[in-house]
């Protein structure tokens, strides 16, 4: 984990992440230049380094200025961008209202390198709007917590994510801000990039297990796949659930629902680590996709009793990880299906067994 490579400045966060092993390199880049973003990078070279030209990152004209060496060992790159966080109110009988939206891109964030644990492997990236004229922010913070891996696992809080060594998990987490409606709810409006050749599509998968994750039984994938659907090149995973606790237990649960993935006909805000990597072909190529993620039960009321909210996603290369049964529940469930088979099997034994003795102590008629 590498903070602000090359740049002395806390000013302004940028956060390198390199996973490596025997014939390839992952790159994770975060920063909260523009709007907060990461950019993924897979190579297949292990001594592939991330390189930026600082001077040219910081001016109105970043095309360009970060870049991987070498770059013919660059084989799938695409960026995720917050954006915007909406708040609306589902006043009745008026229907919605929405408030002024809180552009991301225009917060002032604090030094990350402050929050970076190398041991860990965690950072926190924390902010509030630069101008707050309704004063929701006052006693609040919004910050996206990242968490890289070492090895495959599981997260031992919830929505307890599997993760591979591969992937690093993005919590997102709204404290202390003041709603400005009664029955306020947030929507997270998450943007993505591909190149050429790749395309996203959002999928929803439905589990009697809700093992990990009680009383949550779907999980959504954000997958970028190859244009003839022959491979996944990477993804975004989370399940359908927030929680309104620093500690979450299962009564903690706030509803999360994605509300479709569509094309976004808008372009990103300037000055940020994607026109920097993507260049010129950002607005041509490049595919933008949005996603927006509201949290909040159907009367919009559990933010407005906790006044706290985390959502936690996985990102990575490849097709995400899959939840299997573990061996606990399979063993219960062999239990409780096989035991009521044994015994029916065991009583028709007895009852077969029982009707050939009667039966035996007549002796044939001649």
């Amino acid at each position: 984990m590498q903070y602000n490579p090359g740049w002395n400045s806390s000013s302004v966060n940028l956060l390198h992440v390199c996973a490596v092993g025997p014939g390839d390199s992952l790159h994770y880049v975060w920063s909260s230049i523009g709007a907060p973003a990461v950019l993924l990078v897979a190579t297949q070279s292990p001594s592939s380094a991330l390189r930026v030209n600082w001077t040219q990152l910081l001016s109105p004209s970043p095309a360009g200025a970060i870049w991987i060496d070498p770059p013919d060992s660059v084989v799938y790159s695409t960026a995720v961008v917050f954006t915007k966080l909406f708040e609306f109110s589902e006043a009745k009988p008026l229907g919605e209202l929405f408030y002024p939206t809180y552009d991301l891109a225009e917060f002032s964030w604090d030094s990350l390198n402050h929050t970076l644990n190398h041991t860990a492997l965690t950072a926190e990236l924390s902010g509030v709007p630069a101008t707050d004229p309704g004063g929701g922010f006052s006693n609040g913070s919004l910050a996206f917590r990242v968490t890289a891996y070492e090895a495959a696992g599981r997260d031992g809080r919830l929505p307890g994510l599997l993760h591979t060594a591969d992937s690093s998990q993005l919590e997102f987490i709204l404290a202390g801000v003041s709603p400005r409606g009664n029955s306020s709810r947030f929507v997270l409006e998450v943007a993505t990039v591909e190149e050429a050749g790749a395309v996203r599509r959002l999928r929803s998968e439905r589990s009697i297990d809700d093992e990990y994750t009680p009383t949550i039984f779907e999980v959504l994938s954000l997958l970028a796949e190859s244009q003839n659907g022959s491979s996944t090149l990477g993804f975004l995973q989370w399940k359908a659930t927030a929680y309104g606790s620093q500690s979450p237990r299962r009564e903690d649960g706030i509803q999360c629902r994605a509300q479709g993935l569509q094309a976004a006909n808008w372009t990103l805000p300037t000055s940020s680590i994607v026109q920097a990597y993507f260049g010129d072909s950002l607005g041509s190529t490049c595919t933008i996709s949005a996603l927006n993620v509201s949290f909040g039960g159907e009367e919009g009321e559990v933010y407005q009793e906790k006044r706290y909210l985390s959502w936690s996603v996985l990102l990575g290369f490849g097709e995400p990880p899959r939840d299997t049964f573990s061996p606990l529940v399979i063993s219960i469930t062999a239990v409780a299906l096989g035991t009521p088979l044994a015994m029916l099997l065991l009583g028709s034994c007895l009852v077969l067994l029982a009707q050939r003795r009667r039966y035996s102590e007549y002796e044939p008629i001649n």
